[in-house]
């Protein structure tokens, strides 16, 4: 399988673990509004390597995590029931890696390579 342009990995940090199972969905931002591209849910290690296609325009994007199914699968109250990241990919010959650190009550992101 090839791995799109856009990737993401979910980390537990509240279990120090992968967050598997976690549903996210890309979208790109159109003339008419959010456009979807590719969905995808997160392996056992965390990771969805194939969350679009292959290649993508230059734009802007946005990652929405499923993280309350995730945290209910696990049984565990949450405050953020889903997190949106949105970000301008300039260069589409790039990788944009779009990692997300998920715990109960907060979460944090970069810019991964």
């Amino acid at each position: 399988m090839s791995r799109s342009h856009i990737t993401t990995h979910v980390l537990d940090t509240g279990t120090g673990r992968p967050a598997a199972g976690v549903a996210a969905a890309l979208h790109r931002l159109g003339a008419d509004g959010w456009e979807d591209i590719g969905e995808g849910n997160t392996d056992d290690d965390g990771r969805i390597t194939s969350l679009g296609p292959e290649a993508l325009e230059a734009g802007t994007y946005r990652i929405d995590f499923q993280t309350g199914t995730y945290f209910a699968a696990t049984g565990t109250e949450t405050f953020f029931p889903s997190v949106s990241l949105i970000f301008e990919l300039t260069d589409p010959a790039q990788h944009y890696h779009v990692p997300l650190l998920i715990s109960p009550f907060a979460y944090s992101t970069y810019r991964g390579s």
